[in-house]
């Protein structure tokens, strides 16, 4: 009798295990991360949902640094299938991902970007140096041969050539891959103009990089979250601020906004697309090998991102302002994509 009572109670376990696990399965995608990939992201998913059998993959602009959390937490269908970034992934983020079993990822180079210096179209265009971004931003910069608390409220205190405007510039937080590249771009390029500061950079690279990352918190930057629109509309009712965007959704809103010119060079597709616009960058996705065969349509979504109409030169992805991957980066990338080649660091 103890017997059957048992054998009673371990097939109603069983039955209410299948059930919860019926019950988390997803029949869409989901995707997090990259607030400058998401609208990539997004016009993929439009027309993966109206051109094939699948649902319309769910995707969620977080940030690549939250995105890549979200996505690193585990295996299951409570969990993220694919993170947009900005930036490449960072060891630790691989690590974090193993230790979560996380394990089989595909990484997928989908292009470039500009990060740019934008502005309401109400004023006049402002051309600056990464030096005097640098000089603008940090929280500490040199005065006089010593390191100091940034005293610069207008950017003609900066440079005699530069407006009487009060310093302004609404960014990205912590968890932006926009951020992440901005200070290690501009930030970073522009302390290495500074004589006291490259020579830092040569003989203590670790305090060299806090200074150069760290940006002010007394006003002249503020964090304006994930939301470009909501920086778009600040902008607009306050002329003399600047936003830091990435290029495409410069271009989207290329009707309200204007870029600054960074050493002289405009922030133009083909300026980024041939490497002389200095602030460019490399976007990415992941993807978790051990969701194929889980949730539907994986390799399909990852199939139609990288299938020529859409990444390609004339895709619908280069209209929204995608910078693509020379044709036999392209080409090979597809490759690895398709065969959900593991990420190799």
């Amino acid at each position: 009798m103890l017997k059957t009572t048992l054998t009673m109670a371990t097939l109603i376990t069983v039955a209410m295990t299948c059930t919860a696990n019926t019950a988390m399965a997803r029949e869409q995608l989901r995707i997090v991360g990259s607030s400058t990939v998401f609208p990539f992201a997004t016009a993929v998913a439009e027309r993966f949902g109206k051109t094939t059998g699948f649902k319309t993959p769910v995707v969620e602009s977080t940030g690549s640094g939250g995105g890549l959390k979200l996505f690193c937490a585990g295996i299951g269908t409570g969990h993220p299938d694919i993170a947009n970034a900005s930036r490449r992934i960072k060891a630790s983020e691989v690590s974090r991902c193993a230790g979560n079993g996380v394990e089989n990822i595909v990484e997928v180079k989908i292009g470039f970007d500009g990060i740019v210096l934008a502005s309401s179209r109400k004023t006049h265009q402002m051309p600056l140096t990464l030096k005097q971004l640098f000089l603008a931003l940090a929280r500490d910069v040199p005065v006089d041969g010593k390191l100091v608390a940034n005293p610069f409220k207008a950017w003609n205190e900066i440079d005699p050539s530069l407006p009487a405007k009060k310093i302004e510039v609404l960014g990205p937080p912590p968890t932006s891959g926009t951020r992440d590249a901005f200070v290690e771009l501009a930030m970073e390029g522009g302390a290495k103009s500074i004589p006291m500061l490259k020579a830092m950079r040569k003989a203590d690279k670790k305090r060299f990089k806090a200074v150069a990352h760290t940006l002010r918190e007394d006003g002249a930057f503020v964090e304006a979250g994930e939301n470009d629109n909501l920086i778009v509309q600040k902008l607009e009712a306050n002329p003399d601020a600047f936003g830091i965007f990435g290029f495409s959704f410069l271009d989207q809103n290329g009707d309200k906004l204007q870029g600054s010119p960074i050493g002289n060079v405009m922030p133009e597709f083909e300026l980024i697309a041939a490497g002389s616009y200095p602030i460019s960058r490399t976007l990415y996705f992941y993807v978790k090998k051990a969701h194929v065969g889980t949730v539907p349509g994986l390799q399909d979504y990852v199939a139609a991102f990288t299938a020529d109409q859409a990444w390609g030169p004339d895709g619908y992805l280069a209209d929204k302002g995608l910078i693509p991957l020379p044709a036999a980066e392209r080409a090979k990338v597809r490759k690895q994509a398709a065969a959900l080649a593991n990420l190799s660091m």
